[in-house]
């Protein structure tokens, strides 16, 4: 079970980055976006309207906890019951994903 204190930051964290971010966002885009493409300066409901819309269009930039690891237990447990076969299979596949990337 959570302890109270950490209950009090679940709640805190993402109220904190729903203030500061778009804070953060407002003073980057009039510092920068206003100077090199000559566009008007924004407020900050438009900020916070730029960070959602990013987070809906982009995805939640880890505000969902870590990503899962491949050789998390879960997997690692799946790979050691593969065949030899399966992973080689599976390690071919790896370097056909990791040849397109680059």
């Amino acid at each position: 079970m959570i302890n109270h204190s950490r209950k009090k930051l679940f709640i805190l964290i993402p109220i904190a980055l729903l203030l500061v971010v778009p804070i953060i966002i407002l003073f980057l885009w009039n510092w920068i976006v206003v100077d090199l493409f000559g566009v008007k300066s924004i407020g900050y409901l438009q900020a916070l309207g730029l960070f959602v819309l990013s987070r809906i269009l982009f995805g939640s930039y880890g505000f969902r906890g870590k990503p899962r690891h491949p050789f998390s237990p879960h997997h690692k447990e799946r790979w050691m019951s593969m065949s030899e076969e399966e992973k080689a299979r599976i390690k071919e596949e790896w370097r056909k994903r990791k040849s397109c990337v680059e």
